[in-house]
């Protein structure tokens, strides 16, 4: 079985989270039997298991990038992947082959007749994940959610330590409890007895998470904390509290001052998983190296561009906010946005800070979750005079460029699905240019 073979067995089961359908505790019965049949490699390795509503995906590269710095073998599953489908099984922070990916997958196609289910596109994919990371003997894994947490597909594995980087709005109607509410999906990774990193500060929620019996509670701003977080050339100057002492002078490698938070609790969450501190140099080095694509990466200076899956208000409110105070520019601001349909537009503009472009440029990615660029350049339209419709990332890539100066600044958003179509695009356009 080829990559393309592979993709196509893959499609042609459920992808929940494409459809919006139901996640539940099926899944999980689901992942059960599948893993099963696998020999439950979830089993084999210990894990180091994330949520959150934002940062989640940042907290996991920056824990793999500490664990592999220290000499440790770590396996590490994210998603959504950026460019290609192998980014979401990585060891030692190095994406697996597409050879490797094609065996996993070829392996699952052969098992899966056994069940009396058909699992779903990102069930197959987790236990792809867990089944990598046994044949690879790692040490231990460090595992991201999916969507929310109880009922996610990752969390048929115990982890030795769970990580709740905060709650914040995303996946809700936005009724009068939904902070409860979300907040009791996450905590389902809390398994009885495993250490707690808790990132969320609001102390009305603490007491979902305790109800789920953790050994031992890490709480932000309490037993671990950025204290400086200034900006530097090229990313973040940091210093970092922990239980067991303060690392100074640390710079990381990642524009916005979010990521400081999100350093920190990675940084208490790898500590707390290896019950011991990091040496100064080993965390350094492990910031200094991170790569995050398509978390506010630059990816051309003149015009600036920049590529940033903020999917959420709250991302869209950090984006907006690093790119202000980042990358003060005196040119103009283009913004290329595409979102999925269950966003509020209006919002995620607002949170954009849209108002502030001079241009706004409206696309979609390739997805039947997608929102028509047409309904989301009617909300643009409300609060920017210049706004045009290219539901084509290739085309709306091409209109931003053609419009912007050397001094201006093109930022592309709305989710990591938009992120990866224009990073695509981009490739394709720097050929063309040629």
């Amino acid at each position: 079985m080829h990559k393309e073979e592979a993709l196509h067995f893959l499609n042609q089961h459920i992808n929940r989270r494409l459809t919006r359908e139901n996640i539940d505790d099926t899944s999980l019965r689901n992942m059960q039997a599948l893993l099963h049949l696998l020999g439950d490699p979830q089993l084999d390795f210990p894990i180091l298991h994330i949520t959150g509503t934002n940062g989640k995906g940042s907290t996991s590269a920056f824990a793999s990038n500490l664990f592999a710095a220290m000499g440790l073998k770590v396996g590490t599953y994210s998603s959504p992947h950026v460019s290609s489908i192998t980014e979401r099984i990585q060891i030692n922070t190095e994406p697996i082959t597409d050879d490797e990916f094609s065996d996993l997958i070829s392996h699952l196609a052969l098992v899966e007749p056994a069940l009396e289910i058909t699992p779903s596109w990102f069930e197959l994919m987790t236990a792809a994940a867990f089944r990598c990371f046994a044949d690879n003997a790692v040490d231990l894994a460090v595992v991201e959610v999916g969507m929310l947490g109880r009922f996610d597909a990752t969390n048929i594995a115990d982890a030795k330590v769970s990580v709740i980087t905060n709650v914040g709005y995303d996946h809700t109607d936005g009724s009068q409890d939904w902070r409860q509410r979300l907040a009791w999906e996450k905590a389902g990774i809390i398994k009885k007895g495993c250490i707690l990193c808790l990132g969320e500060t609001d102390e009305d929620l603490e007491e979902v998470f305790l109800a789920e019996s953790p050994q031992t509670v890490l709480r932000r701003n309490v037993d671990f904390e950025c204290s400086e977080n200034d900006l530097a050339v090229g990313g973040r100057h940091l210093q970092l509290r922990t239980m067991s002492k303060t690392y100074e002078n640390i710079f990381l490698a990642q524009h916005g001052w979010h990521q400081g938070n999100n350093a920190s609790i990675a940084l208490a969450a790898v500590e707390a998983f290896l019950d011991s501190p990091i040496p100064d140099e080993v965390v350094k080095m492990a910031f200094t190296e991170v790569n995050l694509p398509g978390r506010f990466e630059v990816v051309n200076s003149a015009p600036l561009f920049i590529l940033d899956g903020a999917h959420n208000p709250p991302g869209a409110i950090a984006a907006a906010e690093t790119l202000r105070n980042g990358f003060p520019h005196s040119g103009n601001r283009i913004l290329i946005v595409g979102m999925t349909e269950e966003k509020n537009p209006e919002w995620m503009l607002t949170s954009l800070e849209a108002d502030q472009s001079q241009l706004v440029i409206c696309t979609q990615a390739e997805s039947p979750r997608a929102m028509p660029a047409e309904k989301l350049a009617q909300a643009a339209s409300s609060l920017v005079e210049n706004v045009i419709t290219c539901p084509d990332p290739r085309q709306a890539l091409k209109r931003a460029f053609e419009f912007a100066g050397d001094e201006d600044v093109i930022l592309g958003t709305g989710s990591m699905y938009v992120v990866g179509a224009l990073r695509e695009a981009y490739e394709s356009y720097k050929e063309e240019q040629k």
